[in-house]
């Protein structure tokens, strides 16, 4: 009996994608994989259509634009560079599945010949990805929000990242997609490091993207003073050189502040393990921050770290149940200065304990046997 076909489809570098390639490991137990996406083949894809790095995935052509402007949604749904491209690249191959990766890769999932089962795993809230820039919020969200409405209802499955959001699309969609959280794999063999004497050592990892706020993370521990330390593991935006540049040049004047290169996502919790507190301070521009579960909370968890966020709903709903770390109330330089200093070293290896206690709860096992029960149903 021949293995189904499986098409993954990715707007996105799929390696640097800690999402997608665990949703393609497990794809690949199931069938031969191909993948459509940026960037190069990934390990355990049986093939691969590389879309170009340079082309939008979204109708950002001067005709694109017009037709978003006057809600022409249908006439543009295909007219995105990188969905041209796409197309082209499939021809008239056949597959038996089609996994979509966020809401704008489904009007050309529902292009693949073949009559394919068709899985759309919705990494946020699609309709407010970038409602904090004014030319997102004005042609674009219309145009995810009647994209969401006009193929949502008819995909075989869905997935999104947690219960607030999955109920977003269940009230204005009709369709409750199941849970398939950012967690990674249980990491074994780590274990908290004690919080050394005198200094607790603060990190952040991620992309360096206007907005993360990172510029507030390294004032408030300069003002800190001595007795804290920040490690950085950022990932240049592409977009951002203006902003990349001006946060070097804030670490090269701050003296507590070390910048390090990225680390690949396997690798991830072994670097940070070493620190006490992992930090993300995200103002709440859309209601995906507001209501945000982000990969970095497991992997501080993973890290058995302690953690620093800024109010939001999810995040705050467990790190209260588990005893995880602080909350601050702002997401001002101000607030994380007040919320550690008063916060103690005993309290620090408390937190770290916390998180080496749920790391197995919090790993990705529980979101890998969803993915594995949609991909029994539709392989049936």
């Amino acid at each position: 009996m021949s293995r189904p076909r499986i098409l993954c489809i990715s707007f996105s570098d799929v390696r640097s994608d800690a999402r997608v390639l665990r949703q393609l490991e497990v794809l690949a137990r199931h069938g031969d994989v191909t993948t459509l996406c940026y960037g190069d083949r990934p390990e355990v894809a049986t093939d691969h259509l590389e879309i170009d790095r340079a082309l939008p995935s979204l109708p950002q052509t001067p005709i694109g634009v017009a037709k978003l402007a006057l809600r022409r949604f249908a006439s543009v749904a295909l007219d995105a560079p990188a969905v041209k491209a796409a197309r082209e690249l499939l021809g008239e191959r056949e597959f038996d599945i089609v996994v979509a990766n966020e809401a704008r890769s489904l009007p050309l999932a529902f292009e693949v010949a073949g009559s394919p089962r068709i899985w759309c795993d919705l990494h946020e809230w699609a309709p407010a990805e970038r409602t904090h820039v004014l030319s997102w919020r004005l042609l674009v969200a219309p145009f995810m929000h009647w994209v969401c409405q006009q193929y949502l209802p008819r995909v075989d499955a869905a997935t999104t990242i947690n219960v607030s959001i999955a109920e977003m699309y269940e009230e204005q969609f009709g369709l409750l997609p199941e849970i398939v959280r950012n967690a990674r794999p249980f990491v074994p063999g780590l274990a908290p490091t004690p919080v050394a004497e005198g200094l607790i050592r603060l990190v952040h990892s991620g992309g360096a993207v206007p907005g993360r706020n990172i510029e507030a993370i390294i004032d408030a521990v300069d003002r800190l003073g001595d007795g804290y330390s920040l490690d950085l593991f950022l990932i240049p935006s592409r977009q951002g050189d203006a902003y990349w540049q001006s946060l070097v040049e804030q670490i090269e004047r701050s003296p507590r502040t070390t910048l390090h290169p990225p680390v690949a996502p396997d690798d991830l919790p072994a670097a940070l393990n070493p620190y006490d507190l992992g930090i993300f301070l995200l103002p709440p521009h859309t209601p995906n921050h507001r209501l945000m579960l982000p990969n970095k909370f497991f992997d501080f968890v993973q890290a058995r770290l302690g953690m620093v966020y800024g109010t939001s709903v999810e995040t705050d709903r467990l790190i209260t149940e588990h005893g995880l770390g602080v909350i601050t109330p702002g997401y001002s330089a101000d607030d994380l200065v007040d919320a550690l200093r008063g916060t103690t070293p005993e309290q620090v290896w408390g937190y770290k304990q916390a998180a080496d206690r749920i790391a197995e709860q919090m790993s990705s096992d529980v979101d890998i046997a969803v993915e594995e029960g949609i991909l029994r149903r539709l392989i049936a």
